[in-house]
């Protein structure tokens, strides 16, 4: 496999490396230190268009790596000249320039960089929208990814300390049509459990399947632009397709990786969601970070039986600290000047 050696700026240090999977570019070696945990931001929701005032707190965090959660623009469209230019403004914009230069930069789509809506797999431009998605985030024109359908891969970061993978799947290429709410303010209620509509699509669940038999990272994340947990709500989440999330659990169950959680955005808001009884020799954590440039804050706050923190309607960004000596994550919800709003713990 070829090797590339590039400087990356995380709190000084030294030995690490972000390998890819066995169909995707090649590894990218790159420098933290031993004691210190490995640091990821996450984010979601980012309207090219209004004021991006959090990525300056963002770098000043120094992180190892950044990931684009979905609706990293909000292009709605299917014009994909507009598209790549909305993707172009952020591009531009100073300040993520300044955490481009310095940053890893992984990432998914949701919805409205996807072009549409809530859209899914009838949608008829997504194979230029992913074409636009990745030369954003800057994979390589070599990576197999642009030869598969959709856009779910995976990378791995590892460190002296310990390594972590990244699962990010596609909620959009393959998705079945969603089931129309009769309940006035939701606009989406759930199928039937017999309803054999699907949420990745068969070649990406067994892609998935194969992805968690890899037991040598000692932390699993799967990067969800939808919520898993919290199913109380009337938008978009995997809530809406029973089956698909019956299955999702025994995927989980039966997987060999080690100490899995879900990021996931979408909800304009921010939360911690735990599962205590998921099956798992640990709870399964869904850390959802939504609002880089805007949230619903006089919208209501549906119950989340799942919910472990406050939910927070600021513009926000996830912090995720990575501890591999004491085996433990800690995520926290920051906002404008950096302020701290939420910390969870999570040990495995």
């Amino acid at each position: 496999m070829l090797l590339v050696s590039v400087a990356l700026l995380f709190l000084g240090c030294k030995s690490l490396s972000t390998q890819h999977t066995k169909t995707e570019t090649p590894e990218i070696q790159q420098e933290i230190s031993q004691a210190a945990p490995l640091k990821v931001v996450f984010a979601s929701c980012n309207d090219q268009d209004r004021p991006q005032p959090l990525w300056k707190p963002i770098i000043a965090n120094d992180a190892h790596t950044f990931i684009w959660g979905g609706d990293n623009v909000y292009a709605d469209t299917a014009d994909l000249s507009k598209m790549k230019n909305d993707y172009q403004k952020v591009r531009n914009h100073p300040d993520y320039a300044a955490l481009l230069a310095e940053t890893n930069i992984l990432g998914t789509w949701d919805d409205h960089d996807y072009g549409k809506n809530d859209a899914g797999a009838a949608w008829e431009v997504k194979e230029g929208a992913k074409t636009i998605l990745l030369d954003f985030l800057g994979y390589s024109e070599n990576d197999p990814l642009r030869k598969r359908e959709g856009v779910y891969h995976s990378r791995t970061i590892e460190t002296e300390a310990g390594s972590v993978k990244f699962i990010l799947l596609d909620t959009r290429y393959f998705r079945s049509p969603l089931k129309e709410s009769n309940v006035e303010g939701d606009r989406y209620m759930a199928w039937p459990k017999s309803h054999e509509g699907t949420v990745l699509g068969e070649k990406q669940w067994n892609w998935l399947e194969d992805e968690l038999k890899d037991n040598s990272a000692d932390f699993t994340v799967i990067v969800s632009s939808i919520q898993f947990l919290n199913y109380n709500h009337g938008w978009e989440k995997w809530g809406n397709f029973p089956s698909e999330v019956a299955k999702m659990y025994n995927v989980l169950k039966n997987a060999k990786a080690k100490n899995i959680l879900f990021l996931s955005g979408d909800r304009h808001m921010a939360e911690v969601s735990v599962d205590t009884e998921a099956g798992l020799p640990y709870p399964l954590v869904d850390f959802t970070s939504s609002g880089l440039t805007h949230t619903w804050i006089d919208g209501a706050t549906e119950a989340n039986k799942y919910r472990v923190s406050n939910v927070v309607k600021q513009l926000n960004f996830g912090v995720l600290l990575f501890d591999f000596e004491n085996q433990e994550v800690t995520f926290q919800i920051r906002g404008e000047d950096d302020f701290l709003y939420e910390t969870f713990t999570q040990q495995y």
